[in-house]
């Protein structure tokens, strides 16, 4: 697919606006896709056994690997968020001039697709489907209706709330945030020195553990109770730690190859251990919430921290070869990235049927459905790029 894209046109986090291309910010990337896909892709294993309870059968070893591949595909959202402060701090433009660019190339794809999304089930009544395709294309759909009544509902909530019809769309409301924050924040970036930013980085890494201490020691900490939610490391915590991260690791890690796997792989190995581990330990449990199940897999954790620092030390190392055609590939991808992520829940049920017809083994249902909803995805915006030009960033950024 021979396309000549515009970089500057789609989203930091999932294809970066540069002057100088970074190849192995293409390929971490890829790498950050590839987990993200397998995260949803597990999601009709996960679904399977929930809905068990209503009746169904559930087969344990497609629930174990759903688990394992799972606890692996955390570091997904944080390695996005990384390479947006490799790329974006500092931003080197006004606020407003950062905001007229970046806001809208993400809101009017999000409202577009979020419209779609939640006016799926009503066309699939209109072609005569019977309501089970709902649960079928969207795994976490809090009901089967196809009314356009319930549709026009979750239409009306999306300036302050998504539906799990649509539930990766969780990510855009974050990723406007961050946009709107960045100008801010970049400012100090700009002036901090080392020292301050691994102070910030330090205080951060503390907050990462709030969400086991607020569930192992204390409800209520460090200020928090019935009346107040922001905390002492409240103006710390959350995803501008990562960006941070990102461009720290960036601009004062140079280490050697020796140095990289000794610091890596002992992270990764320990931090999927403590995931895989503690959301097993969860899920174990008799009676457990929903914040509980969420507890060792969410992305402000040190286990995922740990996974994630891996990742991005590991595959920032790598020399991608100029002369072939994996760097043209690889651009390409980051073209395509925003819309990928706009439409790919639309082939999750896909990737999951083909694995199921094919009989593949367990371990290798998520990973086979990942790249198949890649491919398609892909080829999707590919030619939707092709077909609209320089309109198609109304579509899919």
């Amino acid at each position: 697919m021979k396309t000549n894209f515009n970089q500057g046109n789609t989203a930091d986090m999932l294809g970066a606006e540069s002057q100088s291309r970074l190849a192995w910010c293409d390929a971490m990337r890829l790498l950050a896709f590839f987990l993200l896909l397998c995260c949803h892709a597990a999601d009709p294993f996960y679904a399977s056994a929930a809905y068990a309870s209503a009746g169904g059968g559930v087969d344990a070893e497609l629930v174990l690997w759903g688990t394992r591949w799972g606890s692996f595909s955390r570091p997904c959202v944080p390695l996005f968020v990384m390479l947006t402060g490799v790329l974006s701090l500092p931003i080197g433009k006004s606020m407003g001039n950062f905001y007229k660019r970046r806001i809208p190339r993400v809101l009017i794809p999000f409202l577009i697709w979020s419209v779609l999304y939640y006016l799926t089930p009503w066309f699939t009544g209109l072609l005569g489907m019977d309501s089970s395709i709902v649960h079928k294309l969207f795994s976490w759909a809090e009901t089967d209706s196809q009314s356009l009544a319930d549709g026009m509902r979750n239409v009306m909530r999306i300036p302050y709330a998504f539906s799990f019809i649509a539930c990766h769309m969780w990510y855009i409301y974050m990723l406007i945030g961050l946009y709107l924050y960045l100008p801010i924040f970049s400012a100090w970036v700009e002036r901090a020195s080392k020292r301050e930013k691994e102070v910030f980085l330090l205080i951060w890494g503390i907050s990462t553990t709030l969400s086991y201490f607020t569930e192992y020691v204390s409800k209520y900490c460090f200020g928090t109770c019935e009346w107040n939610s922001y905390g002492l490391f409240y103006y710390f915590a959350g995803f501008s730690g990562y960006m941070l991260l990102g461009h720290y690791i960036q601009h004062y890690v140079k280490w050697s190859w020796r140095k990289t796997l000794l610091v890596a792989i002992p992270l990764l190995v320990g931090g999927y251990a403590i995931t895989h581990w503690g959301y097993s330990h969860i899920m174990a449990l008799p009676e457990k919430t929903p914040e509980q199940i969420e507890l060792f897999w969410t992305y402000c954790t040190p286990n995922v921290v740990m996974m994630t620092v891996a990742w991005f030390l590991i595959v920032r190392r790598v020399e991608i070869p100029q002369k072939s055609k994996v760097p043209v590939w690889l651009a390409h991808l980051t073209a395509c990235g925003f819309g990928i992520y706009m439409v790919h829940y639309y082939f999750v049920f896909l990737g999951y049927d083909l694995g199921a017809m094919l009989h593949l083994p367990a371990p290798l249902r998520i990973p086979f459905s990942a790249i198949v909803i890649l491919i398609c995805s892909w080829l999707l915006v590919g030619l939707v790029h092709k077909a609209m030009g320089r309109y198609s960033k109304f579509l899919i950024g």
